[in-house]
């Protein structure tokens, strides 16, 4: 069962799936032309016993076509098996949607931005590399203008954010 932070973060991009593209670009990953963004069937399992579930399927759309399938997971810990998982999610829905697809991992700590952010090797020459943001690499939004201005972007800094900012008024009261 999915937690309740875990379904904030996501409906984060489900209230404005453009958010995903803006975290895409404060990553440096290139995004192509698109008109529109929409969600996608997040199943992503095919006609085989295993099942495959992606937490949210976004496309970048120009014209009448996908130009890029974004899925969007959140990660609060360390998963092993996501390292198998991930790659079939982009296998599958890039063979379903013949279009480019990217795997964004949304965590709040470090330690899972790091472990999620590591190259997945597939097999001689092949791997997978997640694009990731967590707490290190999420902008802190102080200020009222810019906040008004992308408010996704903002709750997001200040749920990455918030762990941090309690250790330290803690430590700060323990004083």
């Amino acid at each position: 069962m999915p937690s309740y932070s875990h379904e904030s973060l996501l409906e984060l991009f489900r209230a404005r799936s453009r958010a995903a593209t803006e975290v895409l670009r404060l990553l440096n990953v290139p995004i192509p032309e698109y008109d529109q963004v929409h969600t996608g069937a997040a199943q992503l399992s095919e006609l085989t016993p295993a099942e495959y579930r992606a937490d949210l399927v976004l496309f970048l759309e120009q014209g009448s076509r996908y130009v890029l399938g974004i899925i969007v997971e959140v990660q609060l810990g360390r998963d092993e098996d996501k390292t198998y998982a991930w790659p079939a999610y982009i296998a599958n829905l890039r063979s379903r949607h013949r279009c480019p697809v990217c795997l964004l991992v949304v965590t709040t700590e470090d330690s899972v931005a790091h472990w999620a952010g590591r190259t997945i090797e597939l097999g001689p020459g092949s791997h997978c590399m997640p694009w990731v943001v967590g707490p290190s690499n999420t902008p802190t939004v102080t200020e009222p203008q810019q906040a008004q201005n992308n408010v996704e972007l903002a709750v997001l800094s200040a749920i990455v954010h918030m762990p941090i900012r309690i250790l330290s008024w803690r430590h700060a009261l323990s004083q």
